[in-house]
Formats: C-alpha cells, sequence, structure tokens
C-alpha cells in the first residue's frame, strides 16, 4: 500500500527539492504540497471530514512554515488529527529543538539539506506508525474525523455587561440541542461560571497549563461534567495563578477541546490577557456584549480598536451582541453598529433583570424559567450563530414568533381597557 505524503512547505525552491526526494522513495505517493499552515489545516479537515482513512499517513512540516509558527502548527495537527504522523524539517538539530518538537506531537526530525537516506528512514518509521494507529483505532479507537468544533468567544466591552451569563446561557443551548458542549472560562482572575451554576471543582484551566500532551484521558480529569451535560473548564480559585496560563497553553487546551466537542463556548471576561486574546484569535465567532448606554458603547468601540491594533481581530470579523436592550434607549442596535464598525446580531436581550434575580441570586442560571423572555432571546441568539441544531433553531423561530405576537395580543389589551 502505498504511503501518502503531504509537504507543507512555504519555500519554492524548498518545495521543488522537497517534492523531488518524495517522488523517488519506494512506494511513496506525494499529494499536492500547500504552502502556509492555514491551508494545511484546511486541507486535513476536509479530508477527515470524509474519512479517516482519506488522511494522508505522513505530513512534512518545513520549519519556514507560516503564519502559524512551525512547531504550533505540529502541534495543532497532532491534536486534531492523531492518526496523522508529522515528521519536522529544520536546520536546527540540537536536542532542544528535538525535545520540543517530540513534545508538540512530531514523529519525527528530518535536518536541512534533506539527504535521501535519513528522509526515507524516517518517512517510512512514521508511516508504519500511523498504519498502526489507524488499525487501532479502526477497532473501537476513539478518533475525532470531523473538521473540528465550532470555537464561540464571548467577550464583554466593560464589566457587568452579562458577558458570563451570555455565554453560559450559549452553552446551554447548544447542549440541549444535543451537540456535545464545552463552556471555559477564561477571565482567569475574576471568571464567575462557578459561582451561577453552582459548582465546587477543585480542577481548572491551570492544571492543563503545563501539560505538554494533552490526552483524553488527561483532558477528561480536569473537565468537570455538569448535570446539565455542558463540559466546564473553570477558571482558577487563585485569581493570581491565572498568569500561568500562557498563550501557547490557550491554544493547546482550545485545540484539544475543539477536536472533543461540537461547540466551545468561551467567556474571556472585560479584561485582555494573553490567554484571552488568543482565544479571541481562534475563535470561529467573536462575540462583544455592550448594554445601550454611552460608557458601555465607547468601551465596545476601544475593544474593538484595540483588538485590531494588536492583530488580533478586524472589526467586521467581530459580532457585537446588545444586551439590556428597551425600544425607549436612545441607542439602537443600528447606532453601535455605525460606531463600532463591527456586525451587530440581529438578536437583541431585552432588559428584564427581575427574571434573572433570583437564579442568580441561587446560582442557578441553568434552572431560569424556560418562559423567561432574556433566556428566550439568548437561546435565539444561539440559534442565529449556528450553535444549536436546526430543528432546535426552527423551534426557537416558532416561539419568538409566538412571542412577538403575544406581545401584540397584550398591547390591544391595554388599549382596550384604555
Amino acid at each position: 500500500m502505498p504511503t501518502r505524503i503531504l509537504p507543507a512547505v512555504g519555500d519554492a525552491d524548498a518545495v521543488r527539492s522537497l517534492t523531488t526526494l518524495l517522488s523517488q522513495l519506494p512506494d511513496a505517493e506525494p499529494v499536492s504540497p500547500v504552502a502556509d499552515s492555514t491551508q494545511l489545516v484546511d486541507t486535513l479537515a476536509r479530508l477527515a471530514a470524509e474519512s479517516v482513512d482519506e488522511l494522508p499517513e505522513v505530513v512534512i512540516v518545513h520549519e519556514r512554515i507560516g503564519p502559524v509558527p512551525a512547531l504550533e502548527l505540529v502541534r495543532e495537527v497532532a491534536l486534531r488529527f492523531p492518526a496523522v504522523g508529522v515528521i519536522l524539517v529544520t536546520t536546527d538539530a540540537g536536542p532542544g529543538l528535538f525535545s520540543a518538537a517530540m513534545d508538540a506531537g512530531a514523529r519525527g526530525l528530518v535536518t536541512l539539506p534533506v539527504g535521501y537516506e535519513d528522509l526515507a528512514q524516517r518517512v517510512h518509521a512514521v508511516a508504519q506508525w500511523s498504519v498502526g494507529v489507524r488499525r487501532h483505532l479502526g477497532h473501537g479507537g476513539d478518533v475525532f474525523t470531523g473538521v473540528g468544533g465550532t470555537v464561540v468567544t464571548v467577550s464583554g466591552a466593560k464589566g457587568g455587561v452579562g458577558a458570563t451569563l451570555l455565554a453560559v446561557q450559549l452553552a446551554l443551548a447548544a447542549q440541549a440541542s444535543g451537540r456535545p458542549t464545552a463552556l471555559v472560562d477564561m477571565d482567569l482572575q475574576a471568571g464567575d461560571i462557578a459561582s451561577f451554576l453552582d459548582v465546587q471543582f477543585r480542577r481548572s484551566v491551570v492544571d492543563l497549563a503545563a501539560i505538554t500532551d494533552l490526552s483524553p484521558r488527561i483532558l477528561a480529569e480536569a473537565v468537570f461534567r455538569h448535570d446539565t451535560g455542558v463540559a466546564l473548564l473553570l477558571a482558577p480559585g487563585e485569581g493570581e495563578r491565572g498568569e500561568e496560563v500562557t498563550d501557547r497553553a490557550a491554544r493547546q487546551i482550545l485545540g484539544a477541546l475543539r477536536s472533543r466537542y461540537e461547540v466551545v463556548v468561551v467567556d474571556c471576561g472585560a479584561q485582555l490577557g494573553g490567554a484571552g486574546a488568543t482565544a479571541v484569535e481562534m475563535a470561529d465567532r467573536a462575540l462583544l456584549v455592550t448594554t445601550p448606554d454611552v460608557v458601555a458603547v465607547r468601551g465596545a468601540k476601544r475593544t474593538v480598536r484595540m483588538w485590531d491594533r494588536l492583530q488580533i481581530r478586524k472589526a467586521e470579523e467581530t459580532t457585537v451582541v446588545v444586551n439590556r436592550h428597551s425600544r425607549g434607549t436612545e441607542i439602537q442596535p443600528a447606532l453601535v453598529q455605525k460606531i463600532t464598525g463591527t456586525a451587530v446580531a440581529a438578536t437583541v436581550i431585552p432588559a428584564n433583570f427581575k427574571e434573572l434575580q433570583s437564579a442568580v441570586d441561587a446560582g442557578r442560571v441553568h434552572a431560569l424559567d424556560g418562559r423567561s423572555t432574556v433566556r428566550q432571546a439568548m437561546w435565539a441568539l444561539a440559534g442565529e450563530l449556528g450553535l444549536v441544531k436546526a430543528q432546535e433553531g426552527s423551534q426557537h423561530r416558532r416561539s419568538g414568533r409566538a412571542g412577538r405576537g403575544g406581545e401584540r395580543a397584550s398591547a390591544g389589551f391595554r388599549r382596550r381597557r384604555e
């Protein structure tokens, strides 16, 4: 059986040299090379969506690949596509890089300039390993063969705008629709998810920060399974320990979660740190929550500009959610969109704290009454974002239409009384 080899090389000369050598290897089947990290991950995801058997046995990553650094790319491929063996091609063959490459998940190292014998030996060994892994996985092993879960970050324009409550409700809506969901508290110094869901758990995201090989077993030990079915990865009880979660650790943790869950909701809070910035950068959808008042909208504008300056997220790639909305406020969603330069969610969250107060005070926001207009709006937003399955989204839309009809009927009744 031929060995399929996918080179990931950005330099044109290196591509020609490497493909020439690969074509000379016995039983080798080189496939069209990819030029950058994004193209590599997208190609593997597309093949994995068809079947794990469609994936190449070997991926060769050149050290000058971009935009994601080579070691980070190796780690992401190893986490998301565990049946693929990765070889790193590099000029540095020192023990430090070798150790770092192995920690990232590489199965072999080839030094530049690439020699035929060295390349043939590494490819043969890695291909045998890959075949063995697939044979094992084919007999009941657990492997993620999809394109990866959806990561949604929820950030606050300032403290107290309702970002944590929204993150919790989005996760609950996704889980209730039948999609395995993880909720991550990346507000590392002041995270409140545990308080909102009445949870006491000694493990936190910090326990994963120093681990270079996040196996499913290690991940499961750090995650708390809530009664609702949502998997919780909580912030540390001691806020100062949040500094242990570096941007590199955050990327690895979120990559591991994305490979195990269909939906990953991340509460990033209102303060931007390295881990939160990494989460926003990686996210498929980045939400920024604001309330319709001058201070909060100015905070949203500052945050959007900061994300753009730091090259974390462009304004047009950010979605602002207006919380505590009412028709009487001077600042309406259209004005928020004009001020921030972002997209604004079509679903707005109404101002009705009385519905929430008892559930929030009891630390049981998961028990919020399904008739609550705030809960209905947040779950409708989950449908707008595509976090719930189609039939669930349809059900919420029907509920929304019924709710609006009920409002019109109530208004008519009031007019008749008057």
